[in-house]
């Protein structure tokens, strides 16, 4: 089998409002990005992933798109796009966008259009509205079905005339409907105009989810993300990403598309990896998992088969701007001090020895936790304000990087300007510029796990092999390389060979509780 980059790819997720503020709007920026790309380079990742930086009022960060052709003024315009596209792939360093097909923002201008004509218009075709239906007591009327809303409440917002339109998410998130034409040739003209800028391929958002069924039948208390159920995986939608395979095709360069896919099952999930269809998607439950070695076998395994019939390549991920960071689930209350960061080191040479491609999330190679105590006054995650206040949202993840300094805003922003969101006061230690001469800092073994990754990844075969273990590790092979991961809290005894990368020092041939080894 032909290994493309995108096979055995680390790839690094930008979110780009929280990256580098060039301008001193106290947001990142593209040219902030732009003047970090040898840091990057120098980290020993192959690409980037950026986040939504197309036009948009950031009702939810920038996934509510309101041009998907044009560069958020805030974020700098397409000039600076194709400087960093240019200065990305000067640098050895592919790029992916992010493309958001499901819904656009109420401000699109298709959705003003909708809004001013009348229900059965073309206008409002291109999006799913709908009339209610009768409520409990007469005159009132309810939704057209009990589809809930992934941010809380209901999935549908009533406009004046009395239709209500369809949101999976945020009420300024309309639906698209993707059983009319119009809207897939839209779509594929804006894959055109971003690969015709350079982009080495996309990160589809929400990419189960953009047929529904035609009836708009009630869930009934079934989950969201039944495959081939009312809302998510239903089988048109593949007919869509046969016809973005073609188009990638067309183009030079391994052009490639990652899906963001929540599948119930790996039957549904390989559907989506068929030849003709997408590259990769995510594999989330090692996102998930606990910290626990069975555990992570049961997801390794169950990973690897889902792609096993596909012939593509599973993609691994501990972090992303949607969860909480990787570090803080890897506390344990009463725990030994800094047992998270030995975690996350022994979990980072998990990932990187599995078969197949690895997405990195800005921060996590400084060690950087959850943030948790936000003020209520800073919050702007749409799932905070629906829930009114009831759940955090996922705005502690997104705080901007804290690159130099000892105070706020740490070299994120010029001086004196005030981040988006504050940066803790205790992060000085953290910055890139504390760690990146201290040999046992986070970003440090960063820098030596990929290093070292690289150096081995040529002698590496795509299947790996289960040793004997301890109930509380993880030990496998891939041909001359061994990984060891001690999940327990005593040491066990290491498999044979020589050790390669070690995440906390060896007593002899014993690894210690919450570490791990590469072995050759």
């Amino acid at each position: 089998m032909t290994r493309t980059p995108w096979r055995t790819a680390v790839v690094y997720e930008v979110y780009v409002r929280s990256f580098a503020d060039s301008d001193g709007n106290g947001e990142g920026d593209l040219q902030g990005i732009r003047s970090r790309l040898p840091y990057l380079r120098d980290l020993g990742v192959d690409a980037l992933w950026l986040t939504p930086f197309y036009t948009s009022p950031l009702a939810d960060g920038g996934y509510d798109v309101a041009d998907y052709r044009d560069v958020d003024p805030r974020f700098g315009t397409l000039a600076d796009f194709d400087a960093l596209v240019a200065d990305a792939h000067a640098h050895g360093l592919r790029l992916i966008v992010d493309i958001v097909p499901n819904h656009s923002s109420d401000r699109h201008r298709w959705f003003q259009d909708a809004l001013a004509s009348p229900p059965g218009s073309p206008e409002r075709d291109r999006y799913i509205f709908r009339p209610g239906r009768p409520g409990e007591t007469p005159g009132e009327v309810d939704p057209p079905n009990d589809w809930p809303s992934a941010f809380g409440g209901p999935a549908w917002t009533r406009v004046p005339d009395g239709e209500w339109y369809l949101h999976l998410y945020a009420a300024e998130q309309p639906d698209f409907n993707w059983r009319n034409p119009e809207v897939r040739a839209e779509f594929e003209d804006i894959l055109r105009f971003w690969l015709d800028r350079g982009v080495d391929g996309f990160r589809i958002d929400v990419a189960a989810g953009l047929v529904k069924d035609a009836s708009l039948g009630d869930l009934n208390g079934r989950g969201r993300r039944v495959a081939n159920g009312p809302i998510y995986s239903r089988p048109e939608v593949h007919e869509i990403y046969r016809r973005w395979r073609r188009i990638l095709d067309e183009y030079d360069g391994d052009r490639m598309a990652i899906g963001e896919v929540w599948t119930d099952g790996p039957e549904d999930l390989a559907l989506y990896l068929r030849p003709d269809e997408l590259h990769q998607v995510f594999q989330f439950d090692l996102q998930l998992a606990p910290w626990s070695a069975p555990a992570f076998r049961d997801v390794i395994e169950a990973a690897l088969k889902a792609v096993a019939p596909t012939g593509a390549a599973p993609t691994w991920v501990l972090s992303s701007h949607d969860s909480v960071r990787h570090l803080t689930r890897y506390e344990r209350p009463g725990g030994v001090p800094g047992m998270e960061y030995a975690r996350a080191k022994a979990a980072l040479l998990m990932l990187l020895a599995l078969p197949g491609s690895a997405y990195l999330y800005q921060g996590e190679e400084l060690g950087l936790p959850e943030v948790r105590d936000l003020p209520d006054d800073a919050r702007q995650d749409p799932i905070w304000k629906r829930s009114g206040g009831g759940q955090p949202g996922r705005d502690g993840c997104r705080v901007p990087l804290p690159w130099s300094g000892t105070s706020e805003p740490y070299g994120f922003s010029p001086d004196g300007v005030r981040p988006w969101l504050p940066i803790p006061a205790g992060w000085a230690s953290l910055t890139a510029e504390a760690q990146a001469d201290e040999p046992s800092s986070m970003l440090a073994f960063y820098r030596r796990a990929l290093a070292q990754r690289r150096d081995l990844l040529d002698e590496l075969p795509e299947e790996l092999e289960w040793l004997d273990s301890p109930e509380t590790a993880v030990f496998f092979t891939r041909g001359p390389l061994t990984c060891a991961v001690n999940c327990g809290e005593n040491p066990v005894r290491l498999p044979p060979g020589r050790p390669l990368l070690t995440t906390m020092p060896m007593y002899g041939d014993l690894l210690p509780g919450n570490a791990a080894a590469w072995l050759h």
